[in-house]
């Protein structure tokens, strides 16, 4: 499988900011990929920082004006062996975090799934979620945790991946989230799934059945969205103005929500 991704911003920066991007494709794809930054019409060069997931940060310090970010990667093949699980994962991602109020579900999670356990949780809590939940653009705000998303009814596809985690840490199950290029997606945009830790290894769930898992390229990931976002401003103000994305595949494989599946 051949995966290209791009991602175009632009900002209007109105004070002097730091800006950090999580848009690059995690180092375990082994892109081929091309970053340009111009800040007021000059290339501005960023640091990178890479968490222990292989996520990569991009810092950058601006002046006030028009910044533009074109960013670009090719992938070819996955992964041959899927993220190891390190023993610190199984503690961190059990406990509530933001956005996944795992503590406030537990008595949810308990009376909808007791007796499941394993594969089959993962399919109940992914499947569940897909039903009980209508994709709506629009309809949740960035400060929405799964709580509010379960009141609510609706969301997009963060809206979905932490209800599926928060689920699922409710359970003992470790889970977290990804942000991910996802051939096949429509709307296309970033994209964000669930993970779970079964069998010793990392799965993916995505409860809105938008894309094929197979095709999902890795970006971040983190406990919740508060640690995948493509963009956050510190130290100063600006303001997104166009954000488009892409992502395509040579082939896009049928997805069984009952197989088990790492992003790769």
């Amino acid at each position: 499988m051949h995966r290209d991704m791009t991602a175009h911003l632009v900002l209007d920066v109105t004070s002097p900011a730091r800006l950090v991007l999580e848009i690059a494709v995690s180092h375990r794809h082994d892109p081929v990929e091309e970053l340009s930054i111009l800040s007021g019409g000059r290339p501005v060069v960023p640091r990178e920082v890479v968490d222990p997931h292989g996520s990569r940060l991009h810092v950058l310090d601006v002046e006030p004006g028009p910044l533009t970010v074109d960013y670009r990667a090719s992938v070819t093949g996955r992964a041959a062996e899927p993220e190891p699980g390190d023993p610190s994962d199984e503690l961190l991602y059990l406990r509530p975090s933001r956005y996944c109020e795992s503590d406030t579900l537990a008595p949810t999670a308990r009376a909808e799934f007791v007796g499941l356990a394993g594969v089959d949780l993962l399919g109940a809590v992914s499947s569940w979620v897909g039903t009980r939940l209508a994709y709506a653009p629009g309809a949740s705000l960035p400060t929405d945790g799964a709580v509010r998303t379960l009141l609510a009814r609706r969301g997009v596809c963060r809206d979905f991946a932490h209800l599926v985690v928060a689920l699922l840490r409710a359970l003992d199950v470790p889970a977290r989230l990804a942000a991910v290029y996802a051939p096949g997606l429509d709307p296309m945009d970033f994209h964000a799934v669930a993970e779970a830790y079964v069998e010793d290894q990392w799965r993916v769930l995505d409860a809105t059945t938008l894309a094929p898992r197979s095709s999902l390229v890795r970006i971040a990931t983190g406990r919740d969205a508060s640690d995948t976002a493509f963009l956050s401003v510190h130290r100063g103000t600006a303001t997104l103005r166009e954000l488009q994305v892409s992502a395509v595949a040579d082939e896009l494989p049928d997805d069984d929500v009952r197989d088990l599946v790492s992003i790769g």
